[in-house]
C-alpha cells in the first residue's frame, strides 16, 4: 500500500509539472501561407504619354528641331539694343558669320524672355591681343537679366579666379580653364535652372547652373547666390519671374555666333 502511494505521488508530480511547463509556452498558431503576387514585365512600363520627338543636330553645336534660333549669322532679330529696347542691336555682323561687340554701343538682350533653359553659344575673344586681365575679350551672359556667367579670353592671362572665363561672375569660379587661345572659338554649353520665389515675394530656392566649356564641365550644378554686383556680396533682388538674356559690351571687341536656346 505504502508502495502504490509513493508512486501515485510521482505521478502526480509528474502531471503538475507537465501542466507548468505546458502553460508557460505561448501557443503559436501556424500563419497562412501568403503567395506573392507574381511580377510581370509590363508592370514596371510606362508608355503613356509617349516621349516628344525631336530631331538633334547633324554635328555637335547645331540646334535640335526644338531650339530657339537666337543668331546664326545671318541677322540679330531676335535682340534690341540694352540701351533703348526699341532700336534693333547695334552690334556688327560680321561676313554672314559672326556677330562683333562694337565697343561704347551697350548691350544687347533678346526680345523673348526665358527661365529654365538650355542655352548653347559660340564666343572668341579678339584675334589680337592689346591687353590684359580682365580688359581682354571680357564680356557676360545674363540669365534673366540678373545672374552672369564671365566671358572672357583667360588663356595665359591671369586674373582673379572668380572672374575668369566661366566663372559665375563674382561668385563661383570654374573647375577648370578649358580655354582655346584667342584665334579659336569656344563653347558654352548651359543648362539654367531659374529661382523660385514664394508668394510673399522672399526666395525659395536659389538659381543653379550646369556650364561646359568647349566639351568639358567647368560649373557643376552650383548654387547661383544672387544678383551679379562688381562690388559687395551676392544677394536676391526682388521676386520676378521669365526676363530677357543680355550680352555685355565691356568695351572689347568680343565675337559671338551659333545662339541657340530650348525652354526647359
Amino acid at each position: 500500500m505504502l508502495l502504490f502511494k509513493k508512486v501515485l505521488g510521482f505521478v502526480f508530480l509528474y502531471v503538475l509539472i507537465s501542466a507548468s511547463s505546458s502553460a508557460q509556452k505561448p501557443y503559436v498558431s501556424n500563419p497562412p501561407e501568403v503567395s506573392p503576387m507574381p511580377m510581370k514585365p509590363e508592370m514596371t512600363e510606362i508608355w503613356e504619354p509617349e516621349v516628344k520627338v525631336i530631331t538633334p543636330g547633324k554635328h555637335t553645336g547645331d540646334a535640335p528641331s526644338d531650339a530657339i534660333i537666337l543668331f546664326n549669322g545671318k541677322n540679330l532679330d531676335q535682340w534690341v539694343s540694352q540701351a533703348d529696347t526699341t532700336k534693333p542691336a547695334p552690334w556688327k555682323i560680321v561676313n554672314n558669320d559672326y556677330v562683333e561687340i562694337v565697343p561704347g554701343s551697350g548691350g544687347i538682350q533678346t526680345k523673348l524672355k526665358f527661365g529654365d533653359c538650355q542655352l548653347h553659344i559660340e564666343w572668341s575673344a579678339p584675334d589680337v591681343v592689346e591687353n590684359g586681365g580682365q580688359m581682354r575679350g571680357n564680356s557676360g551672359i545674363f540669365f534673366q537679366n540678373r545672374y552672369e556667367l564671365q566671358v572672357l579670353d583667360s588663356y595665359k592671362n591671369r586674373t582673379y579666379r572668380n572672374g575668369q572665363a566661366g566663372s559665375i561672375y563674382k561668385d563661383h569660379a570654374p573647375l577648370v580653364n578649358a580655354m582655346r587661345t584667342p584665334e579659336e572659338w569656344n563653347t558654352f554649353d548651359i543648362i539654367y535652372t531659374a529661382p523660385r520665389f514664394k508668394a510673399d515675394g522672399s526666395l525659395d530656392y536659389p538659381a543653379r547652373i550646369t556650364v561646359l566649356h568647349n566639351g568639358v564641365l567647368i560649373q557643376n550644378n552650383v548654387t547661383i547666390n544672387g544678383l551679379t554686383l562688381y562690388i559687395g556680396l551676392h544677394s536676391y533682388p526682388a521676386a520676378h519671374g521669365e526676363d530677357v538674356i543680355s550680352l555685355q559690351d565691356h568695351e572689347c571687341k568680343t565675337q559671338f555666333r551659333n545662339i541657340w536656346i530650348r525652354r526647359l
